[in-house]
């Protein structure tokens, strides 16, 4: 009888909890869920920053109070909070605040944007840039500092190319850092010279680090200032969360600083930059601390270690099997040996973190499926999530593997979009088969996070979207689309932006989905990316941003 009462006052009580007034209530709405369990529902209501109810809009009005949100949308479409799974927050902030290079036609477009700032910068103070890409020039070799240093000659500048792998000097950034016809090509990394042995101003992979110890480092409010413009950036463009690849130890702790001040309204997935030299001691810190998740009110996790095995294509830094096709004397570049990779590897599965290995080109992505598949055999794990960052170019031998070794390929549709111009010409037809091969991976078994790897993509997710179900640039060119076959169904492409990502960093249990019990994040489209043709998909605007159930950006 004791129990009896106890389990009604019990039951009571939860049914009380349960009818509790929701703090906002959706309404008239087409809302994509993610969830299987209902996957289109009209309406939802969220308390205390989750999910209390999602179904029609008489069980969601059920829970109105004095104080309730009612939003009606007027039929627009909701999708789940977009997650980009690649990016380089510091990096966007930075390049929202230096020379933004992108787009440009032509190296003298380059030169001129570099010169307009430099007539508003005290003479001897640096001139940083992001975003040059010679392959949308005619003349698609690497540029040489010439032009740059007539045309600032008394500033220190230098500017990395889009994808972030390799960087151009001109001759005062050279001197600053003491660079000349006797400097040697580190590990990793190549040095461009003249016929003469002199450097040309371009320093592919790690050899932009000869220059950059010259660059004055940017102060902690600097950096604090370029995370936060960074992060509205991204909500504006209906990002909830981002996977940053590659945070420095600051960055991190700037990190806690704003979710402790309750100011992060983001969901931080941060991957541990782990270079080499002192980084393992630095990792040693990380393990001992142990893996975090959810922390600051379900805004930062830190758990997993980023890793670079290879450069970029688009700088012929993409380690491959065979030579370039466009360049027969060079197969790319190892940045980081496949023994150090298998030693943090092993050390990560005995400390419960996750290993996230920047990979592009084909002998890349096997060095870290080796590295994986020795360290899993070293410490058996049986959840490990480890990911390889971009998997542009996998040999056909090496695509099963992912799936039998729980390897979960991180990619960018968007870079499939920039990269089909040119990159038949550095890999030939038949390694094309296996570039940027998302249907092949996916029939494999596996999931695929989806991201743009911003700012060397543009941040809009959508991008990524569009390119995934429809191989097209922004001009729905080529006809068909580009090897057609490696398209992702509308479905598959939208769980690439919300619960794959989810799912890549452990977090499928809170986020990803509109469910009752996860975060109320959702997004706010003006039309309906799951069911116009795939031609308008990119005239889609962002109409608010929402994450746990609050506004972060609404369009004016």
């Amino acid at each position: 009888m004791r129990y009896s009462m106890l389990f009604t006052l019990f039951a009571g009580s939860v049914a009380v909890a349960q009818q509790a007034p929701a703090n906002l209530i959706v309404t008239n709405a087409r809302v994509y869920t993610v969830d299987d369990a209902r996957p289109v529902v009209e309406a939802f209501a969220v308390r205390g920053g989750r999910i209390a109810f999602i179904g029609d809009a008489r069980g969601a009005l059920a829970l109105r109070g004095s104080q309730s949100r009612v939003l009606d949308l007027g039929g627009r479409t909701v999708i789940p909070g977009m997650v980009d799974a690649h990016g380089h927050v510091a990096n966007l902030g930075a390049s929202l605040a230096n020379v933004d290079l992108t787009g440009a036609s032509s190296y003298d477009e380059i030169v001129a944007r570099v010169a307009a700032q430099a007539r508003s910068v005290p003479a001897g103070q640096w001139i940083l840039g992001r975003g040059w890409d010679q392959n949308r020039w005619g003349d698609r070799r690497f540029p040489t500092h010439d032009k740059l240093t007539q045309a600032v000659p008394n500033h220190p500048v230098y500017l990395t190319r889009v994808d972030g792998h390799a960087g151009l000097a001109n001759k005062a950034a050279m001197d600053a850092a003491r660079i000349s016809a006797t400097a040697t090509d580190p590990s990793g990394g190549r040095i461009e010279r003249a016929a003469d042995g002199s450097p040309t101003g371009v320093f592919v992979d790690n050899a932009q680090g000869l220059v950059r110890r010259a660059i004055p480092p940017e102060s902690r409010d600097q950096l604090k200032a370029r995370l936060t413009a960074a992060i509205t950036e991204a909500q504006r463009w209906g990002l909830t969360g981002a996977h940053d690849a590659g945070s420095s130890a600051q960055a991190i702790e700037l990190y806690e600083e704003l979710g402790r001040a309750g100011q992060l309204n983001f969901r931080m997935y941060v991957m541990i930059a782990a270079g080499r030299g002192d980084a393992l001691a630095g990792l040693d810190r990380w393990f001992a601390r142990g893996p975090q998740s959810g922390l600051y009110g379900g805004t930062l996790w830190i758990r997993s270690i980023k890793l670079v095995a290879d450069g970029a294509l688009g700088s012929r830094g993409a380690l491959l099997l065979e030579p370039y096709s466009d360049d027969p004397k060079n197969s790319g570049l190892a940045t980081t040996d496949a023994a150090y990779i298998q030693e943090v590897a092993t050390k990560a599965l005995r400390a419960g973190f996750q290993v996230n290995t920047h990979a592009i080109g084909d002998r890349a992505n096997r060095v870290a499926l080796d590295a994986y598949e020795a360290a899993l055999a070293a410490v058996p794990t049986a959840d490990h999530r480890f990911r390889v960052e971009h998997a542009q170019i996998v040999n056909y031998a090496d695509l099963p593997r992912f799936a039998q070794l729980g390897v979960i390929p991180s990619m960018q549709a968007s870079h499939q979009t920039s990269d089909m111009y040119w990159a038949g010409s550095r890999l030939g037809g038949e390694r094309l088969l296996g570039a940027y091969a998302w249907r092949s991976l996916l029939d494999a078994g596996v999931v695929i996070p989806n991201g743009s790897d911003f700012p060397v993509e543009k941040v809009n997710p959508l991008i990524s979207f569009h390119a995934a179900i429809s191989r097209q640039d922004a001009d729905n060119y080529p006809p068909g689309g580009w090897y057609a076959e490696q398209r992702m169904t509308r479905d598959e492409a939208l769980r690439s932006m919300t619960i794959w990502p989810a799912y890549a960093a452990f977090q499928e249990r809170e986020l990803g989905s509109l469910a009752p019990g996860k975060y109320a994040d959702f997004v706010v489209l003006d039309q309906d990316i799951m069911r116009v043709p795939a031609e308008v998909v990119l005239r889609t605007r962002v109409l608010s941003t929402w994450v746990g159930g609050r506004p972060v950006y609404e369009a004016k």
